[in-house]
């Protein structure tokens, strides 16, 4: 039988390795592994209803606040809020 040479290159497995994960505690690996599958699965869509009723709020809010001032004190808001614009 003939001796195999030492310079032949070996056939190359066909599996690939598995990533390397890092070493971590098995609590918090669990903890991660949670934390993913929420993230995975939680709605992030806001209810129509609610979102209808804040801007039903804030569209009426500031002319109902200035409805409710004087000239004066209405005055003084709009200059407090030009030196704020400018001051940037």
């Amino acid at each position: 039988m003939p001796k195999r040479s030492r310079t032949a290159e070996k056939p190359e497995s066909k599996r690939k390795p598995a990533p390397k994960r890092p070493k971590q505690d098995e609590n918090k690996a669990a903890f991660d592994l949670v934390q993913q599958i929420i993230r995975e699965t939680e709605g992030t869509s806001k209810n129509p209803l609610a979102v209808a009723l804040g801007r039903l709020g804030g569209l009426k809010g500031g002319r109902a606040r200035a409805d409710k001032l004087t000239e004066e004190q209405r005055s003084d808001s709009a200059r407090h809020a030009a030196k704020a614009r400018w001051a940037k």
